[in-house]
């Protein structure tokens, strides 16, 4: 296994060990067998938010957003698409601020929608307000993504 990437399973939420060169191709964790990049943005929660975004080599793009957040819910396609144009790259997560506000508290969540990139626990870039699928991409590439 040359050059191995810790990447967190988005089911079982154990690491896994998988060669650079493979992350793009998908592949299943070796815990429960699930698929390491399935086809939905990962829903975290309060216990599985520091796993993702602390344990992950792979960047970790974090939607912090409200149900009742109109330019939240507009947004939400166009993250879904970004996700499936970046997989392999980067795991797109969504985190609910009503519900997990311990994280939205730590990160200084004022306005929503807030993404967060975070590479190896680390906040790398923020940006707050709605974004389209394009927009996303520029901006992940602007911070060195890609």
């Amino acid at each position: 296994m040359t050059d191995p990437r810790h990447l967190v399973c988005p089911h079982c939420h154990k690491v896994n060990r998988v060669p650079a060169e493979k992350l793009s191709a998908g592949g299943n964790c070796g815990a429960c067998k699930q698929p390491l990049w399935p086809d939905h943005v990962l829903e975290l929660t309060e216990p599985t938010f520091p796993i993702h975004t602390g344990r992950s080599d792979v960047p970790v793009l974090v939607d912090f957003w409200a149900s009742w957040c109109g330019p939240c819910k507009m947004m939400a396609p166009q993250f879904e698409q970004a996700a499936r144009a970046w997989r392999g790259k980067v795991r797109f997560a969504k985190l609910n601020t009503e519900q997990a506000q311990g994280p939205a508290a730590q990160f200084g969540i004022r306005s929503i929608p807030t993404l967060i990139l975070f590479r190896n626990g680390r906040e790398i870039a923020r940006q707050s307000g709605a974004l389209n699928q394009a927009q996303i991409s520029q901006w992940l590439q602007g911070n060195g993504v890609g």
